[in-house]
């Protein structure tokens, strides 16, 4: 039987990020589980207590949003651990990658008898952050100007903080000029964005790399070109389903390695916390995680 400790970011959505974890703690101790839960102070906090707990052999659970995800996840990149998610966080957007369900009953069955799964996850290295791991995606550019409104908006939460927090972004961004070396060839394009994607999602929900798989070791690259407003608009509503990667002023890049720079300082984030400016240089790590999904 497993033995279960969920780290919980108490703020994840805006609320308490118990609310969804309660009914699945006790379907998981009615079946003999031990579940043991621990509120981390902040993103660093919740990493210690996720390699603690990995190292008494727990399956350690991620109580909160993308950021908690990609923060307790990359915190055991490289190890044995047994890794699981509860989406409850604004984005969950690799809990979707993943096809993980929302309903406790089915959730709990998948943490007690699923098999691991191993997926690839991301080294981020830049002068603020010279070895973070994360899940899901590295962004720089507009997206990123986009997430920092989202994160510190006190009126919106959920899609309507991105959404919003995107049409400030883009109404003052200026093209920036990229230099994106992938596996060691340059690339120069002016645009909006670079995402380095190991998840097809981002923003909660938009399929920003239709194209990208979480297990098949390597990132893909999308770059979106200088066009007019009113064409960046209309590729953002087509990030709905995808359909954005048939536009001529979007495109993508694939490999193992992606350093990303610009001609002015310029925001990047990743999985929706991680925050801070240009160069930086993101690597796949295949196989590194063992997930529960």
């Amino acid at each position: 039987m497993r033995h279960f400790t969920a780290v919980v970011n108490p703020t994840a959505g805006g609320s308490s990020g118990t609310a969804g974890l309660l009914p699945l703690a006790r379907l998981l101790r009615e079946r003999g589980a031990r579940f043991d839960t621990v509120y981390s102070r902040s993103l660093a906090h919740a990493q210690e207590l996720a390699q603690a707990a990995g190292a008494e052999g727990r399956v350690v659970l991620a109580v909160g949003g993308d950021g908690m995800a990609g923060r307790v996840g990359g915190a055991l990149s490289g190890t044995d651990t047994l890794f699981g998610l509860v989406p409850a966080g604004r984005g969950n957007d690799f809990a979707r990658a993943l096809g993980l369900p929302t309903e406790a009953a089915d959730l709990a069955e998948i943490l007690l008898h699923g098999a691991p799964r191993a997926v690839d996850t991301i080294e981020v290295r830049s002068a603020v952050h010279p070895g973070t791991h994360v899940l899901g995606s590295v962004y720089a550019g507009v997206d990123a100007v986009a997430n920092r409104y989202a994160n510190t908006s006190r009126l919106l939460r959920g899609a309507a903080s991105y959404y919003v927090g995107g049409l400030r972004a883009v109404a003052a961004w200026k093209p920036a000029t990229y230099r994106i070396t992938v596996d060691g060839v340059p690339h120069e394009r002016s645009g909006y964005t670079v995402v380095a994607a190991n998840s097809g999602y981002y923003g909660f929900g938009r399929q920003v790399a239709p194209g990208a798989r979480v297990d098949d070791g390597r990132l893909d690259v999308v770059v979106i070109k200088t066009a007019p407003k009113r064409h960046f608009f209309a590729t953002m509503n087509e990030l709905k389903t995808g359909a954005h990667v048939h536009r001529p002023e979007v495109e993508i890049l694939r490999g193992r390695e992606v350093r990303i720079e610009a001609d002015r300082p310029l925001p990047y984030g990743a999985d929706g916390e991680v925050d801070a400016t240009l160069p930086v240089t993101v690597r796949v790590c295949p196989g590194a995680l063992h997930v529960l999904a």
